[in-house]
Parts: structure tokens; sequence; C-alpha cells
């Protein structure tokens, strides 16, 4: 058995146990290959200056109503913590863009459509990286017999973009946001806690430089300095994570985004070199890159619920989806086909969906156009 050479033991371990897990690394690493992961590497489990980075921002309520990021207490931060025994993670990265920046930013300039961030266009990547994952462990076990292990694809409390940076997957950008210098930042992030004492790869440098486009273009003020996003600001935060109301004053900053907002990564320089996923799993399904408001607005719950199957969408439910697709509707050009669609939908049951239903058609009127 492998582990007979450490015996959770790091300094134990002679040259020639050192050989053997270094040789291991490259395996796992040619693995992981094979799997479709277009990166992997390896890190140690001391997060200190990512926890007070995150402590920080705790304190000053950026997190809002996810409270998830503080319950765990220092698990998240800790990898010892959250599995025992964790003495490396293996850090990976998949590639997920599922077409080239000129078409999302042609659906994003188009005020009828409605724009969804391009990471939920196919089907859920919690799944297809937690199964690639879980064989990339089975081929280690078969290597070496049992050995200690959890994987996690945005599925606990874990630091993964800490982490990734730690393993040289890339830099963490003023946006938050891992990027990486050969391929941008248009990628998803899954980690393998383990014992197994393997050789830790090197982190990279930062290469924002004086760059600050990704600040400048945020449309709500979201990332209010370098590396310091205030969620509560965040159209990703207030289209998915936030339960009840939008608050009135950032409406209309969100525009046409429904789902999520993929601003900060298509101004980023570094993502002219991002390379379209070869990932079938990823490609668009019933149309969603092309998607148009009135459309979806016009889908019955069972509709939703039918063509969200599989999605990460469908997490937020359907009252989140219509009141998104409300303010969206609310800042498009003032039409008769709008208006109708939106008092039609104000009959619904839900106190939700009426208020951001009755805002919008405020905002259609406000417009000076006969309705």
């Amino acid at each position: 058995m492998w582990n007979d050479y450490y015996k959770g033991d790091i300094s134990i371990m002679n040259t020639k146990n050192k050989e053997d897990f270094n040789a291991l690394a490259l395996s796992i690493k040619q693995w992981g290959q094979e799997l479709g992961f277009q990166q992997l590497g390896i890190s140690d489990t001391n997060l200190a200056t990512a926890e007070n980075h995150l402590n920080n921002w705790l304190k000053q309520g950026f997190h809002g109503e996810m409270n998830y990021m503080e319950k765990h207490g220092l698990k998240r931060s800790r990898p010892e913590l959250l599995h025992p025994g964790t003495q490396r993670i293996i850090s990976v990265r998949m590639d997920y863009l599922p077409e080239s920046s000129s078409l999302t930013q042609k659906q994003l300039n188009n005020p009828l459509a409605a724009f969804i961030s391009r990471y939920t266009l196919g089907r859920d990547y919690h799944k297809i990286l937690r199964q690639r994952l879980q064989k990339l462990a089975n081929k280690i076990e078969a290597e070496i017999g049992e050995f200690g292990y959890r994987a996690f694809v945005d599925s606990a409390p874990v630091l993964e973009k800490a982490i990734a940076e730690k393993a040289g997957l890339g830099w963490i950008g003023k946006h938050s946001n891992l990027i990486n210098r050969k391929t941008g930042s248009w990628f998803f992030l899954g980690e393998i806690y383990t014992d197994l004492p393997l050789p830790t790869d090197t982190s990279v440098n930062s290469h924002c430089g004086s760059c600050t486009a990704c600040i400048d273009i945020c449309p709500t003020q979201a990332i209010i300095a370098p590396y310091q996003v205030n969620a509560q600001r965040c159209i990703s935060y207030l289209t998915i994570e936030l339960q009840g109301s939008i608050p009135e004053n950032l409406r209309s900053s969100i525009g046409n985004r429904i789902y999520g907002c993929d601003d900060c990564q298509l101004i980023c320089p570094w993502n002219r070199f991002a390379k379209l996923s070869t990932e079938i799993d990823f490609n668009p399904r019933y149309n969603l890159s092309n998607l148009q408001l009135i459309e979806a607005f016009s889908w019955s719950e069972t509709e939703f619920l039918k063509k969200m199957e599989g999605s990460a969408i469908r997490r937020i439910g359907y009252q989140r989806w219509l009141r998104n697709i409300a303010v969206a509707l609310g800042n498009a050009k003032p039409s008769e086909k709008i208006k109708n669609i939106l008092l039609e939908k104000k009959t619904d049951d839900s106190q939700l969906i009426k208020e951001h239903i009755q805002w919008a058609l405020n905002i259609q009127n406000s417009k000076n156009i006969k309705i």
C-alpha cells in the first residue's frame, strides 16, 4: 500500500518515497487530461491569506443573503477541518465557453433578448465535473490502492479560486475570477482533497497590471475596488442568490440580464486567448443562447421546469425566473406587446412577481409611450 510509505507524516518520507509520489503526480496530471480537464495542479492546505480576505469581506457584509459563506466557520479556509487528514488538494479546470465572444456580445446588446450567463447554457456543470473527478479518484485508487480523499464541485465550503491560484492554474483577477494567461477565465473549477503527500505546484504571478476594464464596465459598480466585490450589488447575486425583491435602484442597471452577468469576463483582455469548449454537454440547450425575453416570460411553470431539467438555472425556481425577466422587460424599449404580456402575468398569485411586473409597467409608462 502506498499509504504505508508515509503513514500521514510527510517529514519521514525518504528520497525513494518522494520519487514515487513525484511520478504519481505526473500520472495524475496525465489522467486528468485524458478525462477532459484542461489543466490540473496540486497545492498544500495553507490558505491563511485567503482566510483573512474572506473574513474581511464577511465583516463588511458584502455576502448579503449568502449566509452559507460564514456558517461553516473555518472549514472553508482550513481544508483539514472539512476533510480530516487532508494534506494536498488536486485542483482542476475545465473550459466551458460555448460560443464566440462576438455572438455573446450580440445577445447582450439586444434589449429584447434574454441574456443568460454562458456557464449555464448547457447541462449542470456540477454533475459533469463531479463525475470526472470521481473517475480520476478511481484511477488513482486502481494504481495505488485505497487512499483518503473527497471530491468537491462548488458543493461544500471550499475556497476553490484561492486553491486553484495556489495550484498554479491562474491568478485571481481584480473582478475576483481566476484568470489563466493562456486561456482567459471561461472555465469551471473542481477539487479533490487528499491525504497523499504529493509534490505541490508553483503559483503564478498576477498579470492584471494597471488594467481596470472589469471595474469600469460593471453595470452596477459591484467591483468597489480591485479584488473587492460587493455581492449585494452584483447582478449574478441579484438574479440568482437573492430570494426576495431586487432593490429598485439597481433594476435599471440590470438591463436584459436575466441570469447572471458576464460583462467583466467579456471585457477582460486575457479572454482573447479563450478557447471554445469541446464538451458537448456545455453546448446551449433549448436555444438558450438566443432566447428572447417575451418567449421566456410566456413559459408556464411546467414548461420552465421541463426546459430547465438538468440545468443549473432550475435552482432559482419559476418565481425568480419571472421576477428577473419582468425587470428586463421593464428595461426594454416600450411596446404594446411587452405591456400586454406583463399584464397577463400580473394575475399571478405571487406578490414577488406582481411587484416587479408593476415596476416594469411603471417604467414602460414613464417613457412617454402611449400604451
